[in-house]
């Protein structure tokens, strides 16, 4: 597999888990604020179409879900 598939894996994974909660990115970023962790949404949406973010930035976003256990 590529790095552009991984990627894009990487990102349908986030967004598929941010559908199935019913949250968009303005409630992420505020759930996220709530944690302690400051974004914008443009940071906010580059990183989650990039596709390269890193596993801390994947386990706050699932933090902020509610989500304690992710299929892959």
């Amino acid at each position: 597999m590529t790095q552009d598939e991984w990627n894009r894996q990487a990102t349908n994974l986030l967004k598929a888990e941010l559908a199935r909660a019913g949250i968009g990115y303005e409630e992420l970023i505020r759930r996220l604020d709530d944690l302690g962790v400051k974004e914008s949404y443009k940071g906010i949406a580059n990183k989650i179409n990039r596709g390269a973010y890193s596993f801390t930035f994947f386990m706050q976003c699932m933090k902020a879900l509610g989500k304690n256990e992710i299929r892959l």
